[in-house]
C-alpha cells in the first residue's frame, strides 16, 4: 500500500513537470498577434460643402493590408475649389510610436501628429507603429505639389486616431478637376518597408522620377559655413581643403557669404550673384580642383534683395517681400523670371567649371491670400506650385545637359518625393554640434528618399572637446554621407587622425553603409542601434548600452561601432558564430587588444574604448 502511495505521488510529480515544460515551451514559442486594423473607403468622410464640384471615390485592393483609396473631384465648369477635408478614424490598438519627416525628434507623443506637405517640402506619409517597429497603419498622399495639411490626433474618449486631410488649404487656381490617391498599409511589415515601398510608389509616377544620383555625390565633403559662416577668406578656405583632401575629403561646398561682402547674415545685397567677396571666382575654382576636389556653390534660389541691383529689373514680378532679411521672392509663374534664375546656373556653371550647386529657400516660392491667381499679364502659369515644379525641373534638365554628374543639394524640409526629381543630394538640417539631432534627422532622410544621396548636416565640435567627444559628431552619422565644417588647421592632432581615420573608414565601407540593407530600428527611442549589411559584412553602430542581436547565419565580417561613452558592448549570438579574430580599435583606429574567440550561442561581453571599433572576422 505504501509503494502505492509513493507511485501514485511520483506520477503526479511527473505530470506536473511534464506540464510546466509544456506550458514553458509553449509560451517561450507563442507569437504575438498578427494585428491588422480594419478599414474601408466607406469610413472616409469628405466635408459637405463641394460647391460646384462632384466628389468620387472608389478603392482598390492590391494585397490583403494594403489598398489604394481614389477620389476624385470635378465640376461642369472651372472654379475655384473650397477647402475640402477628408476625414477618417481607426482604433489605437499595438500602437507604440510614429514616424513622420517633419524635424522633431520626439516619435512617441501622438496625440498630435502633423505634416504639412508641397513641392518644396515634406513627405505627404504619416506611419504609426508597434513596440516591435512594426506597421499598423501607414498612409501616403499621391499629391506632392500642392499644399496639404494632414493632421492626426487621439480621441481620449474612446481611444481612436482621427485623421484629417485638408487639401486647397491655400489659395488655388481654378480648376474642373482634381485627382488624390491614398495608399493604405496595414501589413504586418517593418515600418521602414512600408514607408520604402511608399517612396518607391511616387518615384513610378511620370511626375515624380527621382534624378541620377552621380558617384561624387556619395562622397565625403567640407562645407564651409560652420567654419567660416559668411566670412569667407579665399586663401584660408584652400588650406581647409588641403588639409580635407588628406582626411579623404572629396568635395567642398562654398555657403553663403561669397556673393556679397555684407556679413550680417540678412540677404538685402543678394540676387546679382556677383562673387563680390571672392574676387577672382575662376582661381578660386582652379585651386580646389588642383587638390583633387571638387567644388559646390551656395545660391538662395528665390531671392533678390531690396539693395541688389537687380532688384528694379523684377518689379511686380515678386511674391512677397521678406522684411526680417531685407529681400523679395521672384515670382516663378513669369517665364522670364524662370529664365532669369536658370541662366544665372548655367552661366556659373560653365564660366566657373562648377561641380554642383547648394540651393536653398525654396520654400519661399508659395501663394499667399494677396496672390493673383491667374495666368494673366504675362504670367503663363496660374499656379505657383505648377510653376515652381517647372522652374525646377528645367533647372535640373538644362544643368545637366551641360554636365551630367552635375550635383544639387537640398537640406530638410526642402525633401520629399518631387524634389527627389529637382535634386541628388538631400542633407539633415541645421543642427551644430547635436550629434543624436543629426543622427536621427540623417536616418529618417535615410527611410524615405530612396537612392538620393543623404548627407549629414555639416558636424562640428569645440577644439577642446575630448577626442572621443568629438568623434561621436561622426560616429552618429555614419550611415550617411559625412559634411565636416570644423577648421581643421586648428584642432589639435588627435582630433585630426581620429577625423582622417573614420573618414577613411567610411570611404572604405560606403558600399555597406550606404547601399547596404539598412534596419533603422525604434524610432521612438531615437535609434539607438543603426545597422546595415551587405554580402558577408554587416556594421552596426551601438548608441546606448544594450543588447545587440546578431542572428545573420552567413556574416563572415562584422563590425560594431561604440557610439557611445561606456565601454560595454554585449552581443547575442543567435546561433554558433564559430572561431573568429577579434580586434578592438579605440577613436583614433589604434590596435587596443587582438584575439581568437569561438562565439557560442547566446550573450558575450566585450569592451572596447569609448567610440572604439569591434571588429570580428570569422
Amino acid at each position: 500500500m505504501k509503494q502505492l502511495i509513493i507511485l501514485f505521488f511520483t506520477l503526479i510529480i511527473i505530470v506536473a513537470l511534464l506540464s510546466c515544460t509544456h506550458n514553458k515551451s509553449t509560451y517561450i514559442s507563442e507569437k504575438p498577434k498578427q494585428v491588422m486594423i480594419a478599414f474601408s473607403k466607406e469610413q472616409i468622410e469628405i466635408g459637405d460643402d463641394l460647391r460646384s464640384f462632384v466628389k468620387d471615390i472608389t478603392s482598390e485592393e492590391i494585397e490583403d493590408g494594403l489598398n489604394i483609396i481614389k477620389f476624385n473631384l470635378s465640376a461642369k465648369n472651372s472654379a475655384i475649389p473650397p477647402k475640402i477635408t477628408l476625414e477618417w478614424s481607426f482604433p489605437s490598438i499595438d500602437i507604440y510610436q510614429f514616424w513622420n519627416s517633419n524635424l522633431r525628434t520626439d516619435k512617441v507623443t501622438y496625440y498630435g501628429n502633423d505634416i504639412r506637405s508641397r513641392a518644396s517640402s515634406q513627405v505627404p506619409l504619416i506611419s504609426f507603429i508597434n513596440s516591435n517597429d512594426q506597421n499598423r497603419f501607414t498612409f501616403a498622399l499621391s499629391d506632392a505639389l500642392n499644399k496639404i495639411n494632414t493632421y492626426t490626433w487621439l480621441r481620449e474618449e474612446d481611444s481612436k486616431f482621427y485623421c484629417n486631410v485638408e487639401i486647397f488649404s491655400e489659395p488655388h487656381p481654378a480648376i474642373t478637376d482634381y485627382f488624390l490617391e491614398i495608399r493604405i498599409d496595414r501589413r504586418n511589415i517593418p515600418f521602414y518597408q512600408s514607408v520604402k515601398e511608399s517612396t518607391d510608389w511616387w518615384a513610378s509616377m511620370d511626375n515624380y522620377k527621382p534624378a541620377p544620383v552621380p558617384d561624387a555625390a556619395k562622397l565625403p565633403m567640407y562645407s564651409t559655413w560652420y567654419s567660416f559662416h559668411q566670412n569667407l577668406v579665399v586663401e584660408e578656405v584652400v588650406k581647409e581643403c588641403r588639409l580635407g583632401k588628406e582626411i579623404g575629403l572629396e568635395a567642398v561646398i562654398i555657403d553663403d557669404g561669397w556673393q556679397t561682402k555684407d556679413n550680417k547674415r540678412g540677404y538685402a545685397y543678394t540676387g546679382d550673384w556677383e562673387p563680390e567677396r571672392i574676387g577672382d571666382m575662376n582661381a578660386f575654382v582652379d585651386s580646389v580642383h588642383a587638390i583633387g576636389m571638387k567644388f559646390l556653390l551656395w545660391y538662395s534660389l528665390p531671392f533678390i534683395g531690396e539693395k541688389a541691383k537687380l532688384y528694379d529689373q523684377f518689379k511686380g514680378k515678386y511674391l512677397h517681400h521678406w522684411e526680417s532679411q531685407g529681400t523679395w521672392v521672384l515670382d516663378p509663374r513669369y517665364p522670364e523670371v524662370r529664365e532669369h534664375i536658370i541662366n544665372t546656373y548655367e552661366t556659373a556653371l560653365t564660366e566657373w567649371n562648377l561641380d554642383g550647386f547648394k540651393l536653398d529657400f525654396l520654400g519661399w516660392f508659395y501663394a499667399d491670400e494677396k496672390t493673383d491667381l491667374t495666368a494673366i499679364n504675362g504670367r503663363d502659369f496660374a499656379s505657383v506650385n505648377e510653376a515652381t515644379d517647372k522652374l525646377m525641373t528645367d533647372i535640373m534638365e538644362r544643368l545637366r545637359k551641360l554636365k551630367p554628374e552635375i550635383m544639387i543639394e537640398f537640406r530638410q524640409p526642402y525633401i520629399g518625393p518631387l524634389m527627389r526629381k529637382y535634386g541628388n543630394m538631400f542633407r539633415a538640417a541645421d543642427c551644430p554640434n547635436m550629434e543624436v539631432v543629426n543622427r536621427v534627422r540623417t536616418t529618417d532622410l535615410r527611410i524615405a528618399s530612396g537612392n538620393t544621396a543623404v548627407h549629414s548636416d555639416m558636424f562640428m565640435w569645440h577644439k577642446d572637446d575630448p577626442v572621443e567627444s568629438a568623434a561621436l559628431q561622426i560616429l552618429n552619422i555614419l550611415f550617411s554621407v559625412p559634411q565636416l565644417s570644423v577648421k581643421l588647421d586648428s584642432i589639435p592632432e588627435d582630433h585630426f587622425k581620429m577625423a582622417k581615420y573614420w573618414m577613411n573608414y567610411w570611404k572604405k565601407n560606403k558600399s555597406v553603409l550606404l547601399d547596404g540593407q539598412f534596419v533603422p530600428k525604434n524610432p521612438g527611442a531615437l535609434y539607438p542601434v543603426l545597422r546595415s549589411s551587405s554580402n558577408k559584412k554587416e556594421i552596426i553602430a551601438v548608441y546606448t548600452d544594450q543588447v545587440i542581436e546578431i542572428n545573420k547565419t552567413k556574416l563572415s565580417e562584422i563590425d560594431i561601432v561604440n557610439a557611445k561613452g561606456s565601454t560595454s558592448v554585449i552581443l547575442d549570438f543567435e546561433q554558433d558564430f564559430g572561431k573568429s579574430k577579434v580586434q578592438i580599435l579605440n577613436c583614433l583606429g589604434k590596435l587596443t587588444q587582438e584575439s581568437s574567440q569561438n562565439f557560442k550561442a547566446g550573450p558575450t561581453k566585450l569592451l572596447v574604448p569609448p567610440s572604439g571599433l569591434i571588429k570580428i572576422r570569422k
